[in-house]
């Protein structure tokens, strides 16, 4: 496991450097022998690199506790020789090493690179395999049994260091591992023969483990690299996105400011040609002589007031859009406002024979907001389901406090109601569900979402419930910060509850 942990961890230390610094097209453009990207291959042999850089003193300490030990056996001119060769060919790897360190990712020929190492690392292999070939001066079972030991121990050790490149490891054990063998094998006994096997036979299954761990090290270097991959993409992705979102709300701004400044220059002429048309219309000036031409006036004035209407409609929701809408701040009672607006109505109820049922909390409290909002709150709402209440149904009007304390007017209606994947339709500028679509005058679209803005300005807000065939409920809710302390009602209290068919006599 500790192959494992030390592939990871370079793996990741080292992508982290110098991953990013690599452009996509050099990645793309070289690949290894294996079939790997040629990331992989450089992050392997860095790994190599830094695992010798942390072995720079611990094995050296290893191989003079080995001389010191074979002092008792061995002969000690030789075990001095061969030292001194161990320090010599661990300074020409090091060498190597600091070199490799100082390559360029990007350029650096990683095959010839492979090769270097895998040469220094041979050469420190054989001078570790030359102590097997020490001279005995006591050839005692114990000597054999402590040199056997000790190089299946470097050959473990050298195995773990060069796990992340198969050749180095090769090139740096084989020579260890064959040249206790062949000691083993000269002896010309039985027992050390079987010792030789046995040595052979470790260096197999430490090759076979390593291999495994190899598999899985490469596996989680791939999945780190998709990782990567995927996160640069999202990055890339949220870029775009935020790129695409500061001009769509720079589109939307431009908008906004367009409908205002087209709206205001609209509605001059606009009002010019209602007043003339309403001059003809009522033959204020005289008989027009032709009654046609006056059906005509009163469908220009009949239309001018349509438009009026939905250009009214525009520039409000351009100034809340815009965040140009001012309010005028007074004590509003929400009951006697949904009176007035009930009223304004009136013809239309009454038209379709509605019924109105009011129910008031008694000595509400007014609220601290725009008067003309509230009232257009109130008439978008009420025209809403006055629109779509079907003839002899029932419209009921509510007002009154929730246990939060916020203040709260509810218009509800019998009619079809909105299926559920339609509500944030209608939600939408100019956005109609089916049923608006079937009606002959169905509105402009602008109602709701000029409601909400009007809700959001007061820090309240609209909430819209409705099932098809199940009617509908629109609520807007004032937070609390906005009633007036006690004292400010106007008394609604005696419409709590009332049944109101048209004409409405009588307002709160």
């Amino acid at each position: 496991m500790g192959t494992v942990s030390s592939l990871n961890s370079g793996a990741g230390n080292n992508r982290q450097g110098g991953s990013s610094k690599a452009s996509d097209a050099g990645r793309r453009a070289a690949r290894e022998l294996g079939g790997r990207p040629r990331e992989f291959d450089y992050d392997l042999l860095t790994m190599f690199v830094r695992n010798e850089a942390v072995a720079a003193l611990t094995v050296p300490i290893l191989a003079i506790v080995f001389a010191m030990t074979m002092l008792n056996w061995g002969n000690s001119r030789q075990l001095l020789l061969w030292l001194a060769t161990i320090f010599i060919s661990e300074g020409i790897l090091l060498a190597l090493t600091r070199q490799f360190k100082k390559q360029p990712r990007d350029t650096a020929d990683l095959n010839q690179w492979r090769r270097n190492l895998a040469a220094g690392e041979f050469l420190y292999g054989v001078c570790w395999a030359a102590v097997a070939f020490t001279e005995f001066t006591q050839p005692t079972q114990a000597a054999y049994f402590f040199l056997f030991a000790a190089l299946m121990v470097v050959t473990a050790i050298r195995m773990l260091f060069a796990a992340s490149v198969m050749t180095i490891l090769h090139a740096g054990t084989i020579p260890v591992t064959a040249a206790l063998c062949l000691r083993f094998l000269m002896t010309g006994e039985a027992f050390y023969w079987l010792m030789a096997i046995v040595a052979a036979g470790i260096h197999f299954y430490f090759v076979f483990l390593v291999r495994n761990l190899q598999r899985t090290a490469f596996s989680m270097l791939e999945h780190r690299a998709r990782n990567d991959r995927l996160i640069e993409e999202l990055k890339q992705e949220k870029i775009s996105l935020d790129e695409a979102l500061e001009k769509a709300e720079a589109a939307s701004l431009a908008k906004s400011k367009f409908l205002a400044n087209m709206s205001h220059e609209l509605r001059t002429p606009l009002n010019a040609i209602m007043g003339f048309s309403e001059m003809i219309k009522d033959e204020m000036l005289g008989p027009v002589g032709n009654e046609q031409y006056r059906s005509y006036a009163a469908d220009i004035h009949e239309s001018g007031e349509h438009l009026l209407k939905l250009i009214n409609e525009i520039l409000d929701l351009s100034r809340i859009e815009a965040g140009k809408y001012e309010l005028s701040e007074s004590p509003v009672d929400f009951g006697a406002v949904a009176m007035e607006s009930l009223h304004l109505l009136r013809l239309d109820a009454q038209a379709k024979n509605l019924r109105l049922v009011t129910t008031f909390k008694p000595d509400m409290p007014q609220i601290l907001a725009d008067e003309r909002a509230v009232r257009q709150i109130c008439l978008n709402l009420l025209s809403n389901a006055i629109k779509f209440t079907p003839e002899n149904g029932t419209v009921v009007l509510r007002t009154g406090l929730l246990h939060s304390g916020e203040a709260f007017l509810t218009v509800r209606d019998n009619g079809p109601g909105i299926a559920e994947e339609e509500l944030p339709v209608v939600m939408s500028a100019f956005g109609q569900g089916r049923e608006a679509a079937r009606l002959p005058n169905n509105g402009t679209g602008l109602g709701l979402p000029i409601v909400a803005g009007l809700a959001e300005l007061h820090g309240g807000r609209f909430e819209l419930r409705s099932k098809t065939g199940a009617g509908t409920e629109a609520s807007v809710i004032m937070p609390v910060f906005r009633i007036v302390p006690a004292g400010g009602g106007h008394g609604n209290g005696k419409q709590a509850g009332k049944v109101m068919p048209f004409p409405v006599r009588g307002a709160a």
